[in-house]
């Protein structure tokens, strides 16, 4: 996992081939680096206009949900249950929703992704357990653990168990809601490998 970062809640950077980031949120440097910018959806802990500028570089593409339609030059705009293609890469897009809680409804249109680099990468957004994403195939699932605005520690490394990638990473937490005995507990859980990344 040496081409994979977690800067904080759902912040991911993945080298592989092009560099390519989701929900930057807490960088920490000024990289400037980025291919490809992902956001799930428009809330302030995953669209961040003053991290997105730490790691965006002229040429970035952002794909980004229908929400957030004009924010960037480049860009483009998905909605859930499709297949895209940008800069040679194939992904295509989950509905990332609530399912007893108020705060991602599904008519929002909100997404998770699924990249298909050298490996496929799940990256679920903010997310409860659903039935889409219990159909999702990848070699690595990034997955909210948090709880409050997503599942929980238990309803992930139930989805972990259900769709069984080779590697899980549990985001979502330590940040806002969700602490690292969260992780450990979903560790514990999950019957495959755990890959805990969360920078503190």
């Amino acid at each position: 996992m040496d081409n994979v970062e977690l800067f904080s809640q759902s912040a991911i950077k993945i080298k592989d081939g092009l560099v390519i980031y989701f929900d930057p949120y807490n960088i920490d440097n000024k990289y400037n680096d980025a291919d490809i910018v992902f956001i799930t959806h428009s809330h302030y802990d995953h669209y961040s206009p003053k991290d997105i500028d730490l790691v965006k570089k002229d040429d970035t593409i952002f794909v980004v949900p229908s929400d957030l339609t004009g924010k960037f030059n480049n860009e483009i705009v998905v909605v859930p249950n499709k297949s895209y293609e940008v800069k040679g890469i194939k992904f295509s897009t989950i509905p990332a929703y609530n399912i007893n809680k108020p705060y991602h409804k599904r008519e929002y249109n909100w997404v998770g992704y699924i990249v298909n680099l050298n490996k496929i990468y799940y990256v679920a957004g903010d997310t409860d357990l659903t039935e889409e994403s219990k159909l999702v195939h990848c070699d690595i699932a990034f997955l909210p653990i948090g709880g409050t605005y997503t599942m929980d520690y238990k309803e992930a490394s139930e989805l972990a168990n259900i769709i069984k990638p080779s590697i899980s990473i549990p985001t979502h937490y330590y940040t806002i809601v969700g602490t690292k005995e969260d992780a450990l507990k979903f560790k514990e859980l999950n019957n495959g490998k755990t890959v805990i990344l969360m920078k503190e």
